[in-house]
Parts: structure tokens; C-alpha cells; sequence
């Protein structure tokens, strides 16, 4: 078991959670159940899954949790975009938001890639 709170990706998807709650603030409040949530939760999902990958005992199990935030990350990515196109957020919060979110992504696929050998070693003596 790993403390999530110490892996930099999970910092930094929760600074990126913080912003995403800031700037969805001003979107209408017709968007309050619809767009405003979806992307609320995507983004809360990302270090959501993180922690609870980190909650369990082995690689294989916290790499699955990874795969799942990522999963989140790019379904954010689309809101994001969805929200530009609307021109809900100012232009300036939206480029912030979905840089922020890539330098989240790459992160996660860096720790996807770190995880893969160990949980590979571990199926394969499992199997052998």
C-alpha cells in the first residue's frame, strides 16, 4: 500500500481538480447538472482512481487504477474541448486547463509504464 498523496501525478491532478472547480464557477447554471458536472467528475476521477490504486497490493492492481485515470483524463479532455466550442470558458482558463491536463496525462502514462514490467514479472511467476 502506497500513500497517494506522494506520487507528484496525483498533486498534480489535484491542483488540475482545483482549477477545473474554479473556472466551471462561472458556466451557466442550466449547465449545473449537464456539462459543469461531467467535467467536475472526470477530473475529480483522476486522482480519485489514483488513491484507490494506491489502497491496494500489488502493480497489476495499481496499474488497472492508472489505466482508469487516464480513461478519465481523456474523457475530460473531450468536455474541455466541448466547453471551448460553447465559449463557456475564457479562452486563456480553457489552453491553461487542457496543459495542465496533458502534462497529468503524460505523467499517468509514465507510471502506466513503470507499473507494466513489475505486474508482467508478477503474472508471469504467478503462471509459472
Amino acid at each position: 500500500m502506497r500513500n497517494y498523496e506522494d506520487l507528484h501525478v496525483w498533486q498534480k491532478a489535484h491542483v488540475l481538480t482545483l482549477a477545473i472547480y474554479k473556472a466551471t464557477r462561472c458556466f451557466p447554471n442550466e449547465e449545473r447538472f449537464g456539462l459543469t458536472s461531467q467535467i467536475r467528475r472526470s477530473c475529480a476521477s483522476i486522482g480519485a482512481n489514483l488513491a484507490e490504486g494506491c489502497g491496494l497490493r500489488s502493480d497489476g492492481e495499481m496499474a488497472r487504477f492508472v489505466h482508469i485515470a487516464m480513461g478519465s483524463g481523456a474523457e475530460l479532455s473531450y468536455y474541455l474541448r466541448l466547453a471551448r466550442d460553447l465559449d463557456l470558458p475564457s479562452n486563456a482558463s480553457s489552453e491553461h486547463l487542457r496543459s495542465d491536463l496533458n502534462e497529468v496525462m503524460r505523467m499517468l502514462s509514465s507510471l502506466s509504464q513503470k507499473l507494466k514490467p513489475r505486474s508482467e514479472v508478477v503474472q508471469l511467476r504467478a503462471k509459472g
